[in-house]
C-alpha cells in the first residue's frame, strides 16, 4: 500500500533543516494518541539538489514517501521500548526528535496533516542515526 503524494513533500525536499521542516509540517499533534508500543514517523524526503548540484526531478522527490527508510519520531506510544517476557530492549529507547531507520514493509503509510508518515512498532526500528541524509 502506498501513501497519496504528500502535498509538503515537494516544500519538504527544499527545507534547510529537515528536523524542522517535518515537525511544522505534521503540525498540532495532540489530539493523536499513539497506542501501545506503536511509533509514528514523519518521512524524511532528500534535497531536491544533490550535493553535487544535480536537481532531482519532482517524481523522483515524491518516490521518498514510498522508498524512504528513514523517518523522525514525533509521537510515541506508551509501552513503546518497554522490555517484557519475550523483547529485551537492553534500555535502548527513543525520543521524539531522533532519526529512525526501518525496513519499508515494517510501516504502516499514512498522511498527518497532509505530511507522509509511517507507524511502526518499536520491534520494527533496525537503527537510529544523526545524520538521515546518509542512508538511502
Amino acid at each position: 500500500m502506498s501513501v497519496v503524494s504528500a502535498p509538503k513533500t515537494q516544500a519538504l525536499s527544499t527545507a534547510k533543516d529537515p528536523k524542522q521542516a517535518l515537525f511544522e509540517a505534521v503540525g498540532d499533534l495532540s489530539d493523536i494518541d499513539v497506542f501501545h508500543n506503536q511509533i509514528l514517523v514523519a518521512l524524511y524526503i532528500r534535497p531536491e539538489m544533490t550535493k553535487g548540484g544535480i536537481i532531482r526531478p519532482g517524481t523522483n522527490v515524491v518516490e521518498d514517501e514510498y522508498q524512504g527508510k528513514v523517518g523522525l519520531v514525533v509521537k510515541i506510544g506508551p509501552t513503546a521500548f518497554v522490555s517484557s517476557e519475550t523483547t529485551n530492549f537492553m534500555n535502548q529507547k527513543v525520543n521524539i526528535g531522533d532519526w529512525l531507520i526501518y525496513r519499508i514493509g515494517d510501516g504502516w503509510p499514512i498522511m498527518v496533516n497532509g505530511t507522509a508518515c509511517r507507524v511502526l512498532t518499536d520491534r520494527s526500528v533496525k537503527m537510529r542515526t544523526k545524520t538521515p541524509e546518509a542512508i538511502f
